[in-house]
C-alpha cells in the first residue's frame, strides 16, 4: 500500500513538473510568434495583366506567376487529389495530426544513422504556418512553433480558407505558383477539365516539384502520380475503375497554347513606367491588377508596319553599309546568333558570287540564291548619306564568306536586307479623347527600347507652324491676309548677330502671298514675320497652352519650330486643332482595376448620373457632359484644319492624296535635314510621324518630310482607314464660307480656274479690292530687302495687329525648312 502511495504521488509529481515544464516550453516558443491573424486578409501575390482595348492579352507582369481562384470555384477532384496526398484528416484535426507525428517519429527513428531525409507529419494548416509565416529550416524549434501557430490558425480561420490559402500558394515548378497556374503550365487546361491523373499528378508536386519533372524524370513522376491516385481509392474518392484508368500510362503533359496577344512592345513599357509610378513595384508586380488600355492592336500593326516600311526605303536609297560579318572560318557560321531587330529575315552566308548573282547558304543546311536584280540596290554608302557608283555585278556587293540578312521571295530566291541605321516614331491618337491608339517608337524593340515617339525630343520644324498661324488667325488675320514673302532679317538685339531666315527655295520669293500659301508651301519668310508682327510672347503662350512645349523658348527661330518635342506632344497639339479647339491630355490606361475587380483608377473622370443599374425602357440614352476646357476659338480651329488641308491638297503633303479621303497635316524639316516631320489627322484620327538619327546629324541633301515622314503618315491612314467612308471636316457655327481664289486670297470671279471654299468668321469675308500687307519690321541695312512695312500696331484693312514685343533671346538657328 505504502509503494503504491508513493508511485501515485511519484506520478502526480512528475505530472506537474511536466505540466511546468511544457508551459515554460509553450511559454518560450511562443514568444515572438509571427500574427496569424494576418492570414484572415492575406493576398498572395498574382499576375498584372494589361489588355488592349478589345481585350486581347499585351503584357504581364509578376514577380511569381499566379491566378487565384478561391476554393468554392476548385473541383473536388482537385480537393480530393490533394487532401489523399498531403492530409487525409484535414477536415477532422485540430491543425496537428498526434498520429502522423508518432508514425513519423518511429519511422526516422529506423531511418537514423541511413543518410536519408527524415520524413515530415506536417498537416496542411502547419504547412500554411510554414509558407507564410515561417522559415524553411529544419530544426526541432521551427517545428514546434509550425504546431503551435496551426492551432492557433484553426482557431482563427475556416477550414476551407486554409485550404483555399494552400493551393494558392504552394510552387508546383515550371514556374507556376498555385493549382491554377500549374494546370495551365503542364495541362493547358482550367482546373474543372483536369482528369484524375491530372490532378493526381498536381497533387504529386508540393513535397519536390523539381523531382517530379515528368520531362526529366518521367519513372519518377509516375511513380509518385500513381502512389496519389492509390491514396484517393483507399480514401473512397474514387473508384476502382477510374483509379486504373488513371495509373495505366506515363503521365502526359499538353504544351500551353499560345496566348492570342496584341503586340506593342513600345505601347506596353510605357504603360508600365506608369503603372509603377502610380502603384508602385509591389503594386505593379504582386496586386493581381487588370488593366484595359486604348490600345487598338489593328491600328497599332498599321503603325509598325508603316514605320517600318518607311525606314527601310530610306535606309536603301542612302546605300549598302556591309555585311554582318565576314567570316575566315565558314564552320562558324552555325553558330552565330540573329541580329537583334532582324525579325523574320534569316541570316545567311555568301558562298559565292558569278553573274546571276550570289549563292548562299542557311544555318539549316538549305542553300538559295540572291538575283542580282535584288542587288542593285546597294550602292556603298559615303558620308552625309551620299552614295557611291551602281554595282555592276554581285561582286560589287558581297564576297565569299559574307555574312548577310535576307528576306524571302519564292523559288529559293531571296532579297538582300539591312538594318536600317535611322530611326522613328509615330503616335496615332482619337483627337476627341487623347486615347492614344498605337505606338510605334522605333524600327525594333528588341533591338533598342529607346522611345522616340515619347521619349525623344527633336526639334519639330515646320510642323510648328500651325502654332504661329493659330496666333495670327486670332489677332484679326485671315487665310486671305496677304503677307509679305521676300527675305527677312531681325534684330535680336546689341552686340547680337541679326538672324536671317531662308525659305526651301533660297532664290525664290512670292511677294505679298495669301495666309493660306504660306502654309501651303511653308514659306519661312512669312512665318517670320507674322512671329514678329504677332508677337513672339504670344506664340509661345500658344506653344504651351496646345501642349508642344512646357516653357516655350522666347526666340524668334521658335517659329520655324527650333524648340525641342516629342511625337506624342505634337500629336496632342494637332488634335486640339481638329477637335475644335477642346483641351485633352493624352493617355494609354483607361482603367484599372483591383484583383476584386472593383475600378481604383479611369482616364475619364466624368459623372454620368443615369448610367448605372438602369434597365433600358425605351428611355432616352443618358448625356455625358462635355467637359474639356475650350482653349481655341472654333471657328479659328476650324480655319487652320481648312488651311492645313489644302497642305494636302496643293502643298507640301500631296504625297498623302493617295488615300482618298479628307485629310490635312503639315510636312517638317529641321536644319541640314536632321529631322524629318508629318503630323495630320482626319476628322477623328491624329497621326504624328518623325525620322531622324538618334545622335542627330543630316538625312542627306533634300531628305524632307514631304518626302520621308509624309509616306509614312500616308501608307499608315490607307490602313487605318480602309473600311470607313470618307468624312468630312466638321465646320463649327458661325463660320462663313467664301468661294476665293487660293492664290490671291479675293473673292472668285469668273473664269478663275482654282477656286476654293474659305473659312472666314463673320465680318472678316474678303472684298475685291487692294489688301494691305502684312511685312513686319525689317532690320536689314538694305530696305528694299524688306518690302513696304507695316508699323507695329497699325491697322491692316481695318484689323489690329498687336505690338511687336521688344527683341526676344537669341535665336538658335533658322528652325524648320520645309
Amino acid at each position: 500500500m505504502r509503494v503504491l502511495k508513493y508511485l501515485v504521488a511519484l506520478t502526480l509529481a512528475l505530472g506537474v513538473i511536466g505540466t511546468a515544464l511544457a508551459g515554460v516550453a509553450l511559454w518560450h516558443f511562443s514568444r515572438g510568434l509571427p500574427d496569424h491573424h494576418q492570414l484572415a486578409a492575406y493576398e498572395p501575390a498574382t499576375v498584372t495583366r494589361v489588355h488592349a482595348g478589345d481585350g486581347r492579352l499585351m503584357a504581364e507582369y509578376a514577380t511569381e506567376r499566379r491566378v487565384f481562384v478561391p476554393v468554392s470555384a476548385m473541383p473536388p477532384l482537385l480537393i480530393n487529389a490533394f487532401l489523399a496526398a498531403e492530409d487525409k484528416g484535414f477536415y477532422s484535426h485540430p491543425g496537428i495530426d498526434a498520429f502522423a507525428i508518432i508514425r513519423a517519429t518511429i519511422t526516422n527513428l529506423m531511418l537514423a544513422g541511413t543518410g536519408r531525409r527524415p520524413i515530415g507529419a506536417s498537416t496542411i494548416t502547419q504547412q500554411v504556418a510554414k509558407n507564410f509565416l515561417l522559415t524553411n529550416e529544419l530544426s526541432i524549434e521551427r517545428k514546434i512553433k509550425e504546431a503551435l501557430i496551426a492551432l492557433r490558425i484553426e482557431q482563427a480561420l475556416s477550414k476551407d480558407r486554409i485550404l483555399e490559402l494552400y493551393l494558392n500558394e504552394i510552387y508546383l515548378g515550371g514556374g507556376a505558383y498555385g493549382v491554377a497556374a500549374a494546370a495551365l503550365q503542364y495541362f493547358n487546361k482550367s482546373l474543372d477539365e483536369l482528369t484524375v491523373a491530372e490532378a493526381a499528378f498536381l497533387a504529386a508536386l508540393p513535397k519536390a516539384p523539381n523531382n517530379y519533372n515528368p520531362h526529366r524524370y518521367p519513372e519518377a513522376a509516375k511513380a509518385r502520380r500513381d502512389w496519389v491516385v492509390e491514396q484517393m481509392l483507399s480514401a473512397g474518392w474514387i473508384t476502382e475503375e477510374q483509379a486504373r484508368e488513371a495509373m495505366e500510362g506515363p503521365v502526359v503533359t499538353r504544351r500551353r497554347s499560345p496566348t492570342e496577344m496584341a503586340v506593342a512592345e513600345y505601347f506596353a513599357e510605357e504603360v508600365r513606367r506608369e503603372l509603377l509610378a502610380r502603384y508602385g513595384e509591389s503594386g505593379l508586380y504582386q496586386s493581381g491588377l487588370s488593366v484595359r488600355t486604348s490600345l487598338d492592336p489593328r491600328l497599332q500593326a498599321a503603325a509598325d508596319a508603316a514605320l517600318r516600311k518607311g525606314l527601310e526605303n530610306y535606309d536603301r536609297r542612302h546605300g549598302w553599309r556591309g555585311p554582318v560579318a565576314h567570316l575566315e572560318d565558314p564552320a562558324v557560321f552555325k553558330t552565330l546568333p540573329r541580329p537583334a531587330g532582324s525579325g523574320d529575315w534569316r541570316l545567311a552566308l555568301v558562298v559565292a558570287t558569278d553573274s546571276a548573282g550570289a549563292k548562299i547558304a542557311f544555318q539549316t543546311g538549305e542553300t538559295g540564291e540572291i538575283p542580282f536584280e535584288e542587288l542593285k540596290w546597294a550602292r556603298p554608302t559615303l558620308e552625309d548619306q551620299q552614295v557611291g557608283p551602281v554595282p555592276k555585278t554581285a561582286a560589287d556587293v558581297l564576297k565569299p564568306n559574307d555574312v548577310v540578312l535576307v528576306e524571302a521571295l519564292d523559288g529559293g530566291r531571296y532579297a538582300l536586307r539591312q538594318i536600317p541605321n535611322v530611326s522613328g516614331g509615330l503616335v496615332a491618337m482619337d483627337p476627341h479623347t487623347g486615347r492614344v491608339l498605337a505606338i510605334s517608337g522605333g524600327w525594333s524593340y528588341e533591338m533598342s527600347q529607346f522611345d522616340r515617339a515619347l521619349q525623344a525630343k527633336r526639334q519639330p520644324g515646320s510642323s510648328f507652324k500651325p502654332i504661329v498661324y493659330l496666333a495670327a488667325l486670332d489677332s484679326g488675320m485671315t487665310p486671305s491676309t496677304l503677307v509679305l514673302d521676300a527675305p527677312f532679317v531681325a534684330d535680336q538685339g546689341p552686340g547680337l548677330p541679326k538672324w536671317k531666315p531662308t525659305n526651301y527655295n533660297t532664290t525664290k520669293f512670292s511677294g505679298p502671298t495669301p495666309l493660306r500659301v504660306g502654309i501651303e508651301q511653308s514659306k519661312n519668310m512669312m512665318t517670320a514675320r507674322l512671329g514678329q508682327v504677332v508677337g513672339l510672347d504670344k506664340v509661345a503662350s500658344y506653344a504651351e497652352r496646345l501642349g508642344v512645349y512646357d516653357e516655350a523658348p522666347r526666340n524668334y527661330a521658335m517659329v520655324l519650330g527650333a524648340g525641342e518635342t516629342t511625337v506624342l506632344r505634337m500629336a496632342t497639339a494637332y488634335s486640339m486643332i481638329v477637335n475644335g479647339g477642346k483641351r485633352i491630355t493624352p493617355t494609354l490606361i483607361d482603367r484599372v482595376q483591383d484583383r476584386h475587380g472593383v475600378t481604383i483608377f479611369r482616364a475619364d473622370p466624368r459623372v454620368c448620373e443615369g448610367c448605372q443599374g438602369v434597365a433600358w425602357e425605351g428611355q432616352a440614352p443618358p448625356e455625358i457632359p462635355d467637359t474639356r476646357e475650350q482653349v481655341l476659338d472654333p471657328a479659328t480651329a476650324y480655319q487652320m484644319v481648312s488651311m492645313l488641308q489644302g497642305v494636302v491638297e496643293r502643298g507640301t503633303g500631296t504625297v498623302v492624296q493617295a488615300v482618298g479621303k479628307p485629310l490635312a497635316g503639315k510636312t517638317g524639316t529641321t536644319n541640314d535635314y536632321q529631322d524629318n516631320w508629318f503630323v495630320g489627322f482626319s476628322p477623328d484620327l491624329t497621326v504624328a510621324v518623325y525620322i531622324g538619327f538618334d545622335q542627330p546629324r543630316t538625312l542627306g541633301n533634300r531628305e524632307s518630310g514631304g518626302r520621308n515622314a509624309a509616306p509614312i503618315f500616308r501608307d499608315f491612314m490607307m490602313e487605318a482607314l480602309a473600311d470607313q467612308p470618307g468624312i468630312a471636316f466638321r465646320i463649327p457655327p458661325g463660320v462663313r464660307l467664301v468661294r476665293v481664289n487660293p492664290e490671291t486670297g479675293k473673292p472668285a470671279r469668273p473664269g478663275d480656274r482654282k477656286v476654293i471654299w474659305e473659312a472666314f468668321k463673320p465680318g472678316t469675308e474678303p472684298g475685291f479690292g487692294d489688301s494691305m500687307v502684312v511685312s513686319g519690321v525689317d532690320s536689314s541695312d538694305d530696305d528694299a530687302q524688306g518690302g513696304a512695312s507695316v508699323p507695329a500696331g497699325s491697322a491692316l484693312g481695318g484689323v489690329s495687329i498687336a505690338p511687336s514685343m521688344p527683341a526676344p533671346p537669341p535665336a538658335s538657328g533658322t528652325g524648320g525648312l520645309y
